[in-house]
């Protein structure tokens, strides 16, 4: 701990400013709440110095929960597309699965509505065309290329729609 108390030291001022934020963030995630200060800060400098060994890294990322899987590139136009009807309109997916991460590239047919209402969380990033995504609770967003949304699982529901077509990357 006291070497990398003085690692830390040596940090730069901006590097130490992320630490507090890396400690309520940490002492705040359900998995280590009720630990002792000791096992929290031990954490922190964890951390800290994990961080200080990447130069553009920051104190407070906590990576993404992803399966172990092997590096891979993905050649869309080589991903066989399969089709699924709206209630108006058509949608084209190419899949790809990873462990329990779906990713898909998604295009909608112009005139497109979907046939349900889903709960499922998505990164949704919008690279062609218009799109709006419509919420169970009446809230519209309207979408269009460079645009994204992010939505965990649960309510409200959402769903799209789409007068022109919109060629979408979902990763869910």
């Amino acid at each position: 701990i006291c070497i990398a108390i003085a690692a830390l030291k040596r940090c730069s001022t901006q590097r130490q400013e992320q630490i507090p934020p890396l400690r309520s963030c940490i002492a705040s995630r359900s998995n280590y709440s009720g630990r002792d200060d000791k096992f929290i800060e031990i954490l922190v400098l964890t951390q800290s110095l994990s961080a200080l060994r990447r130069p553009k890294a920051l104190c407070y990322t906590f990576p993404m929960k992803m399966p172990s899987f092997p590096f891979t590139t993905t050649d869309w136009n080589s991903v066989p597309a399969t089709e699924h009807p709206g209630e108006t309109g058509m949608a084209f997916w190419r899949t790809l699965n990873f462990g329990e991460i779906r990713v898909r590239m998604v295009e909608y047919s112009a005139g497109y509505l979907a046939d349900h209402w889903c709960s499922k969380g998505h990164v949704l990033l919008c690279l062609e065309g218009e799109l709006e995504t419509e919420l169970a609770d009446g809230r519209r967003f309207p979408m269009k290329a460079g645009m994204s949304y992010q939505a965990g699982d649960g309510d409200p529901g959402h769903r799209s729609v789409t007068k022109t077509g919109a060629k979408l990357f979902v990763v869910d």
